[in-house]
């Protein structure tokens, strides 16, 4: 069991590092060769490694459940998968929508914002993203002192991601002018970040819950829906921002 543990925890531990590497690599194009293309060839493979390994969709084809009794924990869980991503997909919808206005509205330019708050806050959210894996990883093997843990670093980066967003992002942007009703620019910005912000608030309320259940002991390897559906939420807001953060911050030329 150890050994299984050890390579639950090392696999994360191994896309996260990839991540970062991939971040690096994102930041070092957007500066120095200004390739869009690379850059979108990047994100996706950053949403790709999150997708398969942090969000297991390869469990959306089910299965577990040869018997197919529908009273069945593993069937539960199979069905709740399905809506869970039914959901995501519709939200994606919305996300993608509002990319899709950026650089309608925009083209290949970008508002004048603060370069290292929003790769501050992005490493925040992305290193949430690997203790949130850790937790979901924990429960899986019985190891509640992880779970607990893991849980509340992610509750905290979380809220320190937030907090950034709102209270210290947002006053730079309009100490710089831009404003909701500046431009363009500024309604832009403050409709993508406002709206993912909001996802966060309702991730970081679910964590919350998760936490609180998880300190009760009410999870166990066989039944633990709440912290992965909590997971994979928590996984597909990292997505989004990886998206967004490229596509506010890096991509174009400043807006004069």
């Amino acid at each position: 069991m150890e050994h299984n543990q050890s390579n639950g925890y090392q696999r994360g531990f191994y896309v996260f590092v990839a991540l970062i590497a991939l971040s690096v690599i994102e930041i070092g194009v957007a500066l120095f060769f200004t390739s869009n293309l690379t850059l979108g060839a990047i994100i996706l493979a950053k949403a790709g490694l999150v997708l398969y390994y942090y969000m297991h969709v390869g469990k959306l084809a089910g299965g577990d459940d040869a018997t197919g009794d529908r009273a069945s924990s593993s069937y539960k869980a199979d069905t709740n998968r399905l809506g869970l991503w039914l959901f995501l997909v519709s939200d994606a919808f919305v996300f993608a929508g509002l990319l899709v206005t950026r650089f309608s509205l925009l083209g290949l330019t970008r508002p004048h914002l603060n370069q290292t708050l929003g790769l501050a806050v992005s490493l925040i959210l992305l290193v949430s993203s690997f203790f949130a894996n850790r937790a979901e990883v924990a429960v899986e093997k019985g190891d509640r002192k992880t779970l607990l843990t893991s849980t509340m670093l992610t509750l905290l980066l979380g809220l320190a991601f937030l907090l950034g967003v709102v209270f210290v992002e947002w006053p730079a942007a309009a100490s710089e002018g831009i404003t909701p009703s500046s431009g363009v620019s500024g309604a832009v910005f403050y409709m993508m970040t406002g709206m993912h912000a909001f996802h966060v608030l309702t991730g970081l309320i679910f964590l919350a819950l998760i936490y609180r259940n998880a300190r009760k002991n009410l999870y166990t390897p066989e039944k633990h829906w709440q912290v992965e559906a909590g997971v994979v939420y928590w996984h597909f807001v990292d997505v989004v921002w990886m998206f967004f953060y490229p596509a506010l911050y890096l991509i174009g030329t400043l807006v004069k």
